[in-house]
């Protein structure tokens, strides 16, 4: 019988979406085939430390199933590479990349990609400015309020008002020190998988966000019982594909590599999209509309998670 690969499923961390990782994580956990691979959780606490102590000979290869700031923004990969461990998903860059809303949108600028209206400021700014509208007053109410750094809908405010507008980015300051504002505009919310390496990699069908309220919050994506997105959406053929060349075009912007979602608004009364976000470890249950994409566009979970763990090895030539 051939030796099974050993891989260790990172999940949990200091972030504020630690619950959210441990989902994910015990989801790969569950489906990673045990006649070719040996499953090692590793589950990183609030804190910051580590059930299991990583290094070569003790496992083959990282599935960091880490959501936001710590897990998802470089920090993990860089440690994982200084290890000389092969890691499922994007490396370093990528990573810090996808994961700073400023940074983000800039790649996506540079690259001629469509995006929303917005401006961002530090906090410092917030508190020393004497014109705080100055600060947004290229936009129009209704504004979301956002942390320039984190995911699943954390520390996000629809604001519609100066008085909102300060409570939002007082929310937001308390997960990082800069805030980005985008405007609000009227648009279905779509999603788009992107998997594969640098050079070649596929888009799956287009879901759509089922929206019920002025956004998806945490609660709608990780509480409710309701069905979170239509797989694949519908839309005119022409508007679908577009979606997947979008979605191509931003994963290559960040250096991509391994998985990303990413995300658009579509305004369906002009028919202009806007890339809203790439994210670089989704939310990662079967549930997750990253993985019912894929499930649409006839890869299983188990063989969507087998895939990301080959696609690992060959990134470090093992």
């Amino acid at each position: 019988m051939t030796e099974r690969l050993r891989v260790a499923v990172l999940a949990g961390g200091p972030s504020a979406e630690h619950e959210v990782s441990l989902q994910s994580g015990q989801a790969v956990l569950d489906a990673l085939p045990k006649e070719r691979y040996e499953p090692m959780p590793v589950v990183i606490d609030r804190q910051g430390r580590w059930s299991l102590e990583l290094r070569r000979g003790v496992v083959d290869v990282v599935f960091p199933v880490l959501h936001g700031p710590y897990g998802e923004d470089g920090v993990v990969q860089g440690h994982l590479e200084t290890l000389g461990l092969p890691y499922v998903g994007c490396g370093v860059l990528a990573s810090a990349v996808a994961m700073d809303k400023t940074a983000m949108r800039r790649a996506f600028l540079a690259d001629g990609i469509p995006i929303t209206p917005h401006v961002w400021f530090t906090e410092h700014d917030w508190r020393t400015t004497t014109d705080r509208w100055g600060l947004v007053k290229s936009l129009d109410w209704p504004m979301y309020v956002k942390p320039a750094n984190m995911g699943s809908s954390i520390g996000i405010s629809r604001v519609t008002s100066m008085e909102e507008l300060h409570t939002g980015v007082e929310l937001a300051v308390g997960y990082d020190r800069v805030v980005v504002v985008e405007q609000g505009i009227i648009a279905r919310e779509l999603i788009c998988g992107v998997l594969g390496d640098h050079d070649t990699p596929d888009a799956s069908v287009t879901g759509e966000l089922n929206v019920h309220g002025d956004w998806l919050d945490y609660e709608a994506k990780y509480l409710s019982h309701s069905e979170i997105a239509t797989i694949p959406a519908a839309l005119p053929e022409r508007i679908a594909e577009e979606v997947r060349e979008l979605s191509l075009r931003a994963y290559r912007a960040i250096g991509g590599y391994g998985l990303a979602r990413v995300d658009f608004l579509y305004e369906e009364h002009t028919g202009n999209l806007h890339v809203l976000e790439i994210n670089t470890m989704p939310g990662f249950t079967p549930r997750s509309v990253y993985a019912r994409a894929w499930e649409a566009s006839g890869l299983s979970y188990p063989d969507l998670v087998d895939r990301l763990i080959n696609l690992a090895l060959a990134r470090s030539g093992a």
